[in-house]
């Protein structure tokens, strides 16, 4: 018997229609990730699964119970089901320990005694007992992540759902969380999880869900949905995530826009804060001080920072799958191959001191340069 069953799941607000004819069985010990594009229902969807924004229309059973028919005693069943969220939900006036031993002591009935044994062995085991006595406000917002997923065990869930439950922390406390998850997900708990961390989602889950077009677009295997998607969107998705594209056509170029995306990046695939700056300075130095100079000796772009339209590069970033090698693509037409030797002696110094490798190919009126490192 699957432990989540939902049949043809509706959400409107008003006229907007959220989603539409979701149905989806959910077994023992599945990992279900839930991806896609902002605004596609991932959120609402693990939402109304617990009845915190009850679906329009449909049915929803835990462990073969309709939770949406009347009569049922939600709080009962929701008890099944934890969830954590994006922003940690921790009550700030009680101290770690007292957040993890309310709801057992409240709604399990549990002796204090027995419900700080039981928080102070969660703590223990999302790396947080030294904090028991604190309050939430002294702690890192990867430590409140841990708190918060601690508090949900304290519950013994036959489910957890995760809604992105590392979109408000840096890379650091991310891995503090995806860590904890990861240990959460080899001991057997059934999980539905929304994220961004693609990367942490190909590794830990059973089951990909990818939403769009008002529902659930496909349904696959990490394999599947990463390697081999079959629909269109979800090739488009996966595509995007998987790299970085920017098109520069003036000098005068926002260069912090560029850069915020190349953090985002990294941010996406697990990529160092060392390395993202490497990635930044290749990119500058390439780009400011080796092909806008080029392009200019070549007469393909006028050195005034006022003429816009003949300057077109296209700049990309992509970090393999399978290798983990991150490369940096420079695409650009000229009426000449580039050659980086015969550049700026400093700008190719930090470029060849980084790099691992760097490669030109110029075919047709365009050129190449592939950087790895």
């Amino acid at each position: 018997m699957s432990v989540i069953e939902i049949r043809d799941l509706r959400k409107v607000y008003g006229e907007n229609v959220i989603f539409s004819g979701v149905s989806l069985s959910i077994g023992e010990g599945e990992v279900t990730s839930v991806i896609g594009h902002s605004g596609s229902g991932k959120s609402t969807l693990l939402r109304c699964i617990n009845l915190l924004d009850p679906p329009t229309s449909g049915k929803i059973f835990i462990d073969g119970e309709d939770i949406t028919a009347p009569g049922t005693d939600v709080s009962r069943l929701r008890q099944k089901m934890g969830m954590v969220f994006q922003s940690f939900n921790l009550f700030n006036h009680l101290l770690v320990i007292e957040n993890v031993m309310l709801a057992p002591v409240k709604l399990r009935g549990l002796s204090r005694q027995e419900a700080y044994d039981k928080g102070m062995a969660l703590l223990r085991m999302v790396g947080v007992a030294d904090k028991a006595l604190e309050f939430p406000a002294d702690l890192s917002g990867g430590q409140k992540q841990r708190v918060a997923i601690a508090r949900t065990l304290a519950m013994e869930p036959r489910i957890a759902l995760f809604d992105e439950p590392t979109s408000a922390l840096d890379a650091s406390h991310t891995s503090e969380v995806l860590n904890v998850i990861r240990h959460l997900a080899q001991d057997g708990l059934t999980m539905m999880l929304v994220t961004h961390e693609m990367e942490f989602v190909r590794d830990i889950s059973t089951r990909v869900l990818y939403m769009d077009e008002q529902g659930i677009y496909e349904d696959g295997s990490p394999e599947q949905i990463f390697e081999h998607p079959t629909r269109p969107k979800t090739r488009d998705f996966i595509q995007h995530v998987r790299s970085f594209e920017y098109r520069i056509t003036s000098r005068s170029f926002d260069l912090y826009e560029m850069n915020a995306g190349i953090e985002q990046f990294g941010l996406r695939h697990y990529v160092t804060a060392q390395t993202v700056k490497q990635i930044q300075l290749i990119a500058e130095e390439m780009i400011f001080n080796l092909l806008f100079a080029a392009l200019a000796a070549n007469g393909d772009a006028e050195a005034d920072e006022d003429i816009a339209e003949d300057i077109d590069i296209n700049f990309s970033l992509l970090k393999e799958e399978r290798s983990g090698r991150l490369k940096l693509f420079f695409d650009f037409a000229s009426e000449s191959a580039f050659s980086l030797e015969q550049g700026d002696d400093l700008a190719v110094g930090i470029v060849r001191s980084i790099a691992a490798a760097v490669s030109e190919h110029y075919a047709d009126g365009r050129n190449l340069i592939t950087v790895e490192l």
